[in-house]
This record gives structure tokens, C-alpha cells and sequence, in this order.
């Protein structure tokens, strides 16, 4: 279930199915099974060969470029697009200067092979996560975990509790069902089978203002909406499964998580309808915290589906889940399940380590989740700036961590730039992190220069290999899908999707030999109609061949 949930997360503000080649339902479908995080994917280190040219060639070559005046050797802003491009805009209906790109060699001292608007400050839509996640890299590196605590101020005697079980949560961004259950357990194992008192949950290591998850995009079921939480358990959403039994005339309803006073109808009848709009066909009903009941049918030739849907009362979902899961896994309580602090001198059962960060950014770039960008993002600012952090003293725990707040992560995306990049790039407009944002910006140039700076830092090949494939794995699955494509398996990309932009970011490597950072964005109305120019630009930068 964790990869179901994980590939929906997605930035997401685009049509009435809110459906595009980025997320199409055959991931659902591809999401059943588990990935392997060590599957065995093309490198970006191995590059391509470039090709041997004779020495006339390259002495005619270099003559020509120094007959023309220094300025005539870099590409012009007005005519730098290829044709290819231009004609993927026009039929758009996308004029050029709603368009900005970047295509230069990781050469530290590589001129532009293309540049046009690239100093324009442009919303980047779901490339904003490149920052926050080559920020984390930088700053915390790739081994970083997150804890969650379970303390108690009782004792445990013949497998009883006497006391409270309290959950400190650390920003774990994703403590899924199945880690859930581990950790219980180890509380099992320990001898805490039944709690005589209360489940106590601690959100305390965020601090953050009320959310409306309908206030971005009015889609508040969406998972992507989902707010950031310091005990964010299963992306606060529920699976829902629909299997039709023709012979019974109806599909069996599965659900996943456990929810503890949440009743979902078990059954819903089938009808003869085409498979189109089959989540509308179900008239779901969500109105009541405590039951989703459906008053439509399940088109018969769908087959099986999955739908994870947020939970419709989010500030209960933890409490929910937290207490149903408790008590299918053989547990039992006899207090309630409710808010509150763990106090200083609670006990510590049990240590629940997140998966490390490079795995978590990897879920963050392939499959566009908002909310674990958003944790990673409330992460950065925990550490004051007045302590000296190093990747060591982070990994050891040995910095006082602060309540994060979306301020404070903003001040420290700034600092970090500004020490990082200096001055000449202007530092981006940081929201939230994760790219779900009217109000993000950043430049082509100053993004092209973090990819640049990327490759070569000790760490940054964990921040490379989180990159989607294209034609392969991840959001960037869907290109480069001609049969004679050149960037098939050789572009690492970020892709990224609103209303009214569209963008891609990351590496190519071209038939030279070249490994170029190709960055690109269009804002505009149209902008998603306009997604095969940034194709084309990929596909043109894999073809260079001199």
C-alpha cells in the first residue's frame, strides 16, 4: 500500500479528471506491486561515448567561431529554440516568450548550448523540489533518518500496561501502515499487549497553521493535498479497492487502514456502464467522519481499481489510524486515543528509524509527492542557525532540534543558497517546498546552476540517481516514447504540472558524450497542451552530436 499512496501524491492542479500522462491510472496498476529501491537502472555516470573527429574538423571549427564576434558565439534569446519545439508551442497555441529554457554542459566552464529567457523568475510547479531535496543532501546527507518515539511513564507487567503509550512523532514523511505495524511489534514483543490508559499522540516537533485541504484547488479528497504533519501517518488517505463478483452483482469493497470508527459500505452493486468516469459513477458519499458510503454502481468492465482518497476529517486520521491498526494487530486499550505532549521524564519502548533520506527523495522526484517534500522542507528549518550543523552531527543527533515552521525552513533554504551559490543567481521564492504553490519562483539559470553544482559534490549522486528516467521509471516514464528515441534512458528528470505550467529539469546525456543540465518552463493558460515542446527539447539535447 505504501506505493499506491506514495505514486499519488502528485502536484496536481490541471483538468476536470485531474489525470495526465504524468499520473495515469496504469500506475495503480503498476503500484501493486512492490519496487525495489536498488533496482538496477541505467547510470547517469556512464554517459555515451563521444565521437572521434578528425583534426581538420575541429581546426575549421574553431576558426569559424573566432571569426564571429564573441557575443554571435553564444545562442541568441530570440531564435534559440529548435524548430521541433517551436512547432510543439505553436500548435500549443503557445507564443515563445511564454517559454524559458537552459541547455548547458556540467562543465564547470561550458558555455550555453541553448538559452532563451533564462534569467525570467518563473512558477516552476513540482521542479521547486529539486531545491528542497539538493538542499536536505547538502545539509543533512543521504544516510539522515527520522525518529518517531514510543515512551511510556508506566510500567509493563504480565503483558499489561499500566499507564499511557505515548508516540512522539519526528517528521517521519512516510511512516506507512507497514512500519507502523513493526513497530508495534516490538512494543508487543516487549510485553505491551494491553494499555491500561490512554494512547497519547505528539505533533509537537511542528508547529503550523490550520490547513484547508480544498483551499488550493478545491479538490480536498485529493491526496496530493494533503498537510504536512509531525506524526504524518499513511499520507493521512484511505485505499480503497473494488473487485467485482459478477455472479453477486455487486464489487466487494476493500479498505487499508484499519480506521477505528470508520465504517465503509462492504459492497456496492455493478452496473453494464463503460469504463469511464468510474469513480463519479459511485456518487461516493464522504460528508460523515465516520462512513463513506456509495449510492451508485461500479462499471462491471473495469475490473479491479484502486482509489486512495484522503481522509475527510484529516485532524483525526492519525488517532484513527493509529488506534485501529493497534487493535487488528492483537493489541488492546482500554483508554482513549488523544493529543498531547509526551513528558520529560517518559520511558522509551521503542525507536521507529525512517527509511533514509536519499530513499525518501527518491519517492519526492520520481513520483512528485507533495507532502514528503513538505516534511523534508519543515526538516531543514528544525536546526537553528546559530548551531554549526555538519552532516555528522546531524546523523548522530547530537543538535537541539526547534519546532519546524514553514518560516523558519524558508529562512533556511535562503541561508543555505546565498552560502551555497553566492550572489550571482538570484536565491528562489520558497513556499512550501514542494512546487504546490501560486506563489514559488526561481530562474532557468539559477536552477541550472544547482544541477551543475550537484554533480559534483561528494553526495550528489543520491540526488542524481532520485531522478526520474525517461521512457523508464518515475514521472518522466512517459517520454521519450518514439521507438528511435535518443533520450530514452539517458535523461534524469524532474517533471512538473499546475493549471497553467508546465516544466522539466534535470540531466541528458547527448550522442557527443555530453552531459548537459537541461532546464525548462512554460507558464502560460496552456501550458499543459504545450508539454511535447519540452519533450522535444529533451529528445533535441539527446541527439547533439557535436
Amino acid at each position: 500500500m505504501q506505493n499506491v499512496l506514495c505514486r499519488w501524491h502528485v502536484n496536481r492542479d490541471l483538468s476536470p479528471s485531474h489525470f495526465t500522462p504524468d499520473t495515469t491510472p496504469r500506475l495503480i496498476i503498476d503500484s501493486m506491486f512492490t519496487r525495489s529501491l536498488h533496482s538496477r537502472t541505467p547510470s547517469l555516470s556512464a554517459g555515451r561515448q563521444p565521437r572521434t573527429r578528425g583534426w581538420r574538423q575541429g581546426v575549421l571549427a574553431c576558426l569559424a567561431a573566432l571569426a564571429l564576434p564573441a557575443c554571435a558565439q553564444l545562442p541568441a534569446a530570440g531564435d534559440a529554440l529548435p524548430p521541433q519545439v517551436l512547432a510543439a508551442l505553436q500548435r500549443a497555441g503557445v507564443p515563445t516568450g511564454a517559454m524559458s529554457a537552459l541547455v548547458v554542459s556540467t562543465d564547470a566552464s561550458a558555455h550555453p548550448r541553448l538559452r532563451h529567457r533564462a534569467g525570467a523568475s518563473v512558477n516552476p510547479a513540482s521542479v521547486m523540489k529539486l531545491v528542497t531535496t539538493y538542499a536536505a543532501i547538502d545539509l543533512l546527507g543521504p544516510d539522515f533518518t527520522w525518529n518517531t518515539g514510543f515512551y511510556t511513564d508506566g510500567q509493563i507487567e504480565q503483558g499489561v500496561l499500566r499507564g499511557n503509550l505515548y508516540v512522539r512523532g519526528g517528521g517521519d514523511p512516510k511512516l506507512v501502515m507497514e512500519r507502523l505495524q513493526e513497530a508495534y511489534f516490538s512494543l508487543q514483543a516487549q510485553g505491551v499487549r494491553m494499555i491500561l490508559g490512554d494512547m497519547v499522540l505528539d505533533h509537537s516537533a511542528f508547529e503550523l497553521p490550520a490547513h484547508d485541504p480544498g483551499a488550493f484547488d478545491g479538490e480536498a479528497l485529493r491526496p496530493y493535498n494533503a498537510a504536512p504533519d509531525a506524526l504524518l501517518v499513511n499520507f493521512k488517505s484511505v485505499v480503497l479497492t473494488f473487485v467485482p463478483v459478477p455472479g453477486a452483482g455487486v464489487a466487494h469493497v476493500r479498505s487499508e487502514p484499519p480506521m477505528e470508527g470508520l465504517t465503509i459500505e462492504p459492497t456496492v452493486r455493478l452496473s453494464r456502464e463503460a469504463c469511464g468516469d468510474w469513480r463519479g459513477s459511485l456518487h461516493a458519499r464522504f460528508d460523515d467522519a465516520n462512513s463513506i458510503r456509495f449510492e451508485g454502481s461500479y462499471p462491471q468492465r473495469c475490473g479491479e481499481r484502486v482509489w486512495p482518497v484522503a481522509y475527510q476529517d484529516p485532524a483525526s486520521y492519525a488517532a484513527r489510524a493509529i488506534e485501529g491498526l493497534w487493535r487488528a494487530s492483537g493489541g488492546s486499550i482500554t483508554g482513549v486515543v488523544r493529543t498531547g505532549l509526551t513528558p520529560p521524564g517518559a520511558r522509551l519502548l521503542h525507536d521507529a528509524r525512517s527509511l533514509p533520506l536519499s530513499d525518501i527523495i527518491t519517492d519526492v522526484n520520481q513520483w512528485s509527492n507533495n507532502v514528503m517534500a513538505q516534511q523534508v522542507f519543515l526538516t531543514l528549518g528544525q536546526i537553528p542557525p546559530t548551531q554549526v550543523m555538519t552532516e555528522g552531527r546531524v546523523a548522530d543527533r547530537q543538535l537541539v532540534l526547534r519546532p519546524a515552521r514553514y518560516e523558519r525552513s524558508r529562512e533556511a533554504i535562503a541561508t543555505w543558497w546565498h552560502r551555497t551559490f553566492g550572489t550571482r543567481y538570484s536565491a528562489p521564492v520558497v513556499d512550501n517546498g514542494s512546487g504546490l504553490s501560486r506563489d514559488e519562483r526561481i530562474t532557468p539559470e539559477a536552477l541550472a546552476n544547482l544541477l551543475r553544482h550537484a554533480v559534483r559534490h561528494p553526495k550528489g549522486d543520491a540526488f542524481v540517481q532520485s531522478l526520474s528516467i525517461a521512457g523508464v521509471k518515475g514521472t518522466a516514464a512517459r517520454m521519450a516514447s518514439a521507438p528511435n528515441s535518443a533520450a530514452r534512458g539517458n535523461a534524469w528528470l524532474k517533471t512538473g504540472t499546475l493549471r497553467d505550467v508546465t516544466g522539466v529539469a534535470g540531466y541528458v546525456n547527448a550522442a557527443n558524450g555530453t552531459r548537459y543540465a537541461v532546464v525548462a518552463f512554460i507558464n502560460h493558460p496552456n501550458a499543459p497542451a504545450a508539454r511535447p515542446a519540452l519533450d522535444a527539447l529533451v529528445e533535441w539535447t539527446a541527439r547533439q552530436a557535436d
